[in-house]
């Protein structure tokens, strides 16, 4: 009996190391890799005063919005990667704060954020498990800033309907992040990035207003090794 469970214990363990070498080898030199999933920015917002004419503490806020989310990635050895963030525009909420806390939505904006990032990834390649790190740069696109009434009763009441224009920026990233490898061409990947954004407004009426974003994105997906 004991030499028949020895000899399954064997076995298992043989099964278990294969399969974390071929799991390994998802992320060695020379692959490359696509994952899709779903990413949630949400900015920290940090407001500077509207510019006269406007009342006094007059700030913004801006919502979070979820989307789904194409990554690229190139390992460049066993442990240092390039990656290449893709997706459809996300869509945020422009809302009252400060001296206007509370007057609700004031516009609307879509920004598309490409992201490029060189990472190290921790543990040999053979890790069914690896941690990594990344730094990198966000181009923030904005298009589509739409103005809503209150807006326009805020800047511009009684008068033609206000909008607003938000300047395009080129920001620095860092990610935090880490993979799970189910097999030989399959994983999962969670990861963290957080971008140092500050941009102006300019609105139609002529004031503007500077806007430190700073988004943190989280996303989670499923990878796939092509070659």
């Amino acid at each position: 009996m004991n030499q028949r469970f020895n000899s399954a214990v064997q076995v298992l363990a043989a099964i278990a190391a294969m399969t974390l070498a071929s799991a390994a080898s998802a992320q060695s030199a020379g692959t490359f890799t696509a994952k899709v999933g779903i990413n949630k920015i949400t900015p920290h917002v940090t407001s500077g005063d509207m510019t006269a004419p406007a009342l006094p503490n007059t700030k913004a806020d801006v919502e979070s919005d979820t989307k789904p989310i194409l990554t690229l990635a190139y390992m460049v050895t066993d442990n240092i990667s390039a990656e290449m963030h893709l997706g459809v525009p996300y869509k945020h909420d422009l809302i009252g704060d400060g001296a206007i806390k509370g007057t609700g939505k004031l516009g609307t904006s879509e920004v598309l954020p490409p992201t490029f990032l060189m990472q190290y990834r921790f543990f040999e390649a053979n890790t069914m498990i690896r941690p990594y790190v990344g730094a990198g740069l966000t181009y923030a696109y904005f298009q589509k800033e739409r103005g809503s009434g209150a807006m326009t009763a805020l800047l511009n009441p009684g008068g033609e309907p206000s909008t607003y224009r938000l300047k395009n920026k080129l920001a620095g990233s860092i990610q935090l992040g880490a993979t799970l490898a189910f097999n030989e061409r399959w994983f999962a990947d969670v990861g963290i990035i957080k971008t140092y954004l500050k941009t102006t407004a300019k609105f139609s009426t002529g004031q503007t207003q500077n806007i430190k974003l700073d988004p943190t994105a989280v996303s989670v997906g499923i990878g796939y090794k092509f070659f």
